[in-house]
């Protein structure tokens, strides 16, 4: 055998720090009843939004988009839905 040492405890608790995550999937209608600020400040607390969008969605997240793509977060259009994620969430299309 080699002399190749592996302490699988620390991997383990390096692991449970790195999984550690806060916030909510929070799921809504995007159809302009609700302000712009309220979906930012979700996103910004660190929550993923899937909104159902109803309308133009260029139109109706107009008001919270760039901030969100400014502050390193993500947005996916997605067959009627909205997927928006802040920073440090990524949202992999790579199976469309």
């Amino acid at each position: 055998m080699s002399d190749f040492d592996l302490d699988l405890r620390a991997v383990e608790e390096h692991i449970d720090e790195e999984l550690e995550l806060e916030g909510s999937i929070v799921l809504g209608v995007l159809d302009g009843t609700t302000p712009a600020d309220e979906w930012l400040e979700t996103v910004s607390s660190g929550n993923v939004l899937v909104l159902c969008v109803e309308g133009e969605v260029n139109e109706l997240a107009s008001g919270f988009a760039r901030d969100v793509k400014e502050a390193g977060g993500n947005l996916v259009h997605f067959r009627g839905f909205l997927i928006v994620a802040p920073p440090g969430v990524d949202v992999s299309t790579d199976r469309l």
